[in-house]
């Protein structure tokens, strides 16, 4: 097959396009500027594995599909997944194009996640990796069955351990680089910063209250809190308060007790389906409502207007408006969508 690797230049990637050339397909690599200053690691790990290599300076494209995406999103009091976004729109579909142009069968990327073809739906499923620690199935739940179909995910049946083992066998320069952790615009992980020299101004100051309305303080900005958060908040209350939602419209970020943070019933919207078309209603499934949470059992709810209600077994901490809900049938993603809100009300549904 053709092959072209997406190179980021770490050792996740810079492996898979060694096990793809060690396999005897005709491997390219492929990195795509898209935010700061062009890294150069990359042609450096397609140099050691001796295979072509393209740049590709896509910045623009990245800036009105992911960043502002990211902006608004924070904005309307949500929080935002910005690589699920990328991975649909950029890495599985800019270049995905720029791949087939080139006369590539398939893209392949240094995700931990699995691939199988479904003989009986004609679908191509995607799940989970074989590091349960590492899988990145979750990240991955917006990709069409195109774009799954033109996928290769070399790493799904790998753990971390021997992905670093097979670098020095590679001799790969990244063999001991550390692995990145946060967002690739905002490298130092302080968004609130980000955002603020984006729009040039600082996010207006605003009033902590209760679920009463009643003013406990006043706030630093919107973006600065998170759904579940406790710590930084500067204000003493007499007992633990956390973040329990936040409104953009007053710029009011409400506060409560850690028992108020929990929903049984979780809606979302922008759904996506991967193992079969839009299912009906009262599928059982496990869910995740963000990528570090274990997944819990869950009854699906179909609703009118495109959206799903995730019934849970048990109630779920901290749901967050702009997180990523993504259900799972055992290792299979049966799909997922948007969370739009949680629902206190705990009681089972008849």
């Amino acid at each position: 097959m053709k092959v072209m690797m997406a190179l980021s230049g770490g050792v996740d990637s810079s492996v898979a396009a060694g096990i793809l050339k060690n396999a005897g397909h005709t491997v390219c690599g492929a990195t795509l500027h898209l935010a700061g200053t062009p890294q150069h690691d990359a042609q450096m790990a397609a140099d050691a594995l001796g295979i072509p290599f393209y740049e590709f300076f896509e910045q623009e494209a990245f800036e009105k599909k992911v960043i502002a995406a990211f902006e608004e999103s924070y904005k309307r009091g949500e929080t935002p997944n910005p690589c699920i976004i990328c991975n649909r729109l950029i890495k599985f579909g800019l270049l995905l194009d720029l791949a087939r142009k080139l006369g590539q069968d398939y893209l392949a990327t240094g995700h931990y996640a699995k691939l199988k073809h479904d003989a009986a739906t004609g679908r191509t499923l995607l799940m989970r990796a074989k590091d349960p620690a590492k899988d990145q199935t979750y990240m991955l739940y917006l990709l069409t069955q195109d774009q799954l179909a033109h996928a290769m995910f070399p790493l799904g049946d790998l753990t971390k351990k021997e992905i670093r083992e097979m670098a020095k066998d590679m001799q790969l320069p990244s063999a001991n680089k550390p692995d990145s952790q946060d967002i690739c615009f905002v490298p130092d992980g302080d968004y609130a910063a980000f955002l603020e020299k984006r729009s040039g101004t600082a996010y207006p100051k605003g009033n902590f209250v209760n679920e009463a309305g009643e003013v406990l303080g006043q706030h630093q900005g919107i973006i600065r809190y998170t759904i579940g958060q406790r710590k930084g908040l500067g204000i003493a209350l007499g007992q633990p308060a956390f973040v329990l939602s936040k409104n953009a419209k007053t710029n009011q970020v409400i506060l409560g007790t850690e028992e108020k943070l929990f929903s049984r019933r979780v809606f979302a919207d922008r759904l996506n389906w991967i193992a079969c078309e839009k299912p009906s209603g009262g599928m059982e499934v496990t869910a995740k409502t963000r990528y570090s949470h274990k997944e819990s059992k869950a009854t699906l709810h179909l609703l009118d207007n495109d959206l799903v209600l995730a019934e849970f077994a048990e109630p779920q901490r901290a749901p967050a408006p702009g997180q990523a809900m993504v259900f799972y049938d055992g290792d299979v993603v049966v799909g997922g969508g948007t969370i739009i809100s949680g629902d206190k009300n705990n009681e089972a549904i008849d």
